[in-house]
């Protein structure tokens, strides 16, 4: 590849096959769509596929769906069902995209250990359990991969309202992207994560209101923002497909912060 002839070429993949879990929240959403409109052939996996699906179609993408029942916790059966899916109706697997996640704000006074676990479970889990399912098919392929995982500002910082499910859980996301970042590097793994700050779904809409309460909440939060915002969930769009493309061939255990300067000060 000539990258100066051609600088595109180094974001290119086409014809990859990613699976995606989470699809049908905000940011697994904008994940699928990212990656069908660059050429990358889908497995999407989500409690509800039928929109997502259909709008990566609108956008060219070969789509494979896998139902997930998130009334039930996630399991090795379920990743590895999600994989053997990629691989047969692809024929093997590339990128692995992890954007399923959940929170649940208690002090630690308040919240009993099964909601502790329940956050554990969803934001940790299954980024450990799908790493394993998709980490022993790359392997088995030879050629490498792409994982990347989803963090959090708070991977990195405490909080005060009550968050220690949250934050532990993104801390280890952290720790598992750098232990595989070391376990693989020698095997063209590539793993990394990447960890906003507050943006823009269904969880947070409230936040973007222009409401008394939105407001008092925000005030003080946005002034520790250099970028003086709030995210959307397209700022992740770039470093995602950086993180899946060849761009990133030389970048792996590393967490990338999308926080408008948050963690910085």
């Amino acid at each position: 590849m000539n990258m100066f002839k051609d600088p595109h070429a180094l974001f290119d993949i086409r014809g990859k096959v990613a699976i995606i879990t989470g699809a049908s929240g905000a940011l697994g959403g904008m994940a699928s769509k990212l990656l069908a409109g660059a050429g990358a052939k889908l497995i999407l996996a989500a409690d509800k596929t039928n929109e997502i699906a259909e709008e990566c179609r609108q956008l060219g993408a070969e789509i494979g769906e896998v139902m997930t029942d998130i009334s039930k916790p996630h399991t090795l059966e379920l990743s590895e069902k999600i994989v053997e899916a990629a691989v047969e109706k692809f024929g093997g697997l590339d990128i692995l995209v992890v954007a399923s996640g959940m929170n649940d704000v208690a002090r630690i006074v308040d919240m009993e250990p099964d909601r502790f676990e329940h956050v554990m479970d969803v934001n940790l889990m299954i980024s450990w359990l799908m790493c394993k399912a998709a980490g022993k098919q790359m392997l088995a392929q030879g050629r490498g991969g792409k994982i990347v995982l989803i963090s959090s500002a708070r991977g990195s910082l405490g909080h005060p309202a009550g968050y220690t499910a949250y934050c532990a859980s993104k801390f280890a996301v952290n720790g598992i992207t750098r232990a595989l970042g070391c376990e693989w590097g020698k095997d063209g793994i590539n793993i990394n994560a990447i960890a906003p700050i507050v943006f823009r779904s269904t969880i947070t809409d409230w936040m973007f209101e222009d409401t008394e309460e939105s407001r008092e909440v925000n005030e003080n939060f946005i002034k520790r923002i250099p970028k003086g915002r709030l995210g959307e969930v397209e700022d992740l769009a770039g470093p995602l497909l950086f993180l899946v493309s060849p761009a990133s061939d030389f970048y792996t255990g590393q967490t990338l912060h999308a926080d408008g300067g948050y963690t910085s000060g």
